[in-house]
């Protein structure tokens, strides 16, 4: 069988989603998203976040000092 990955855009379409499941005895399970996971949902987060990474691999960073 398939799998669906389905992101509700609230805790509303969740629930709404949970029950619609249920309803139809559609076995799901659940998985939180890791914290950061929203960076790379739009190409372009997906490219400004690789051009960092590869900057910080070549040495390419700056040191910011932070005055509490």
């Amino acid at each position: 069988m398939e799998t669906l990955i389905v992101q509700p855009k609230n805790r509303k379409q969740l629930s709404a989603i949970r029950a619609l499941l249920k309803a139809l005895d559609v076995s799901f399970k659940e998985a939180k998203e890791d914290e950061t996971a929203y960076l790379s949902r739009s190409e372009d987060n997906k490219q400004a976040l690789n051009k960092s990474i590869k900057q910080a691999e070549s040495g390419q960073t700056v040191k910011v000092d932070v005055f509490c």
